[in-house]
């Protein structure tokens, strides 16, 4: 799955951006009340760090 893809999801859940690391984007899920990192660049993701980002998202 490629970053913006991802993305699109991760919005749609109602997670938002709240800040800018080296080579990360800190996202903020309103459903767990957690923050995590996601890769900031669009080569594919691979299907484990999908699932963890899915898991710290509250998405299933």
């Amino acid at each position: 799955m490629k970053r913006s893809e991802l993305l699109k999801i991760l919005k749609k859940n109602g997670c938002k951006l709240i800040g800018h690391g080296g080579n990360h984007d800190l996202y903020y899920s309103p459903i767990t009340g957690k923050q995590f990192p996601v890769w900031r660049h669009n080569k594919d993701i691979p299907s484990g760090t999908i699932k963890a980002i899915f898991k710290q998202a509250g998405i299933q």
